[in-house]
């Protein structure tokens, strides 16, 4: 959620911007704007600062495992084709 404060600067500087006839008109703008700046923004998908870093964290030790399995997996099955090989190599001897 964002922070009040901010809100209420938004709402201001909004406020501040419109012409003079329309500030007269209502003397509560300020409060409904910050309502409408409240509400509209409630219906957008944010995420704090702090969540978006701890996020981007996560995501990075994810891509950094995500990289060592890659490189497992590859070893792995050039473990294995040289096994295999090897075990083709033996059935011709045999043969």
């Amino acid at each position: 959620m964002l922070d009040p404060k901010k809100i209420e600067q938004i709402a201001r500087q909004i406020q501040d911007s419109l012409p003079k006839g329309v500030k007269e008109f209502g003397g509560d703008i300020e409060k409904k704007l910050r309502m409408i700046l409240q509400s509209q923004l409630g219906k957008l998908d944010l995420v704090n600062r702090e969540e978006f870093d701890i996020q981007t964290q996560v995501l990075l030790r994810t891509r950094e495992k995500l990289t060592a399995m890659e490189k497992r997996l590859s070893e792995l099955e050039a473990k294995l084709e040289d096994k295999n090989a090897l075990s083709a190599d033996n059935a011709e001897k045999k043969e």
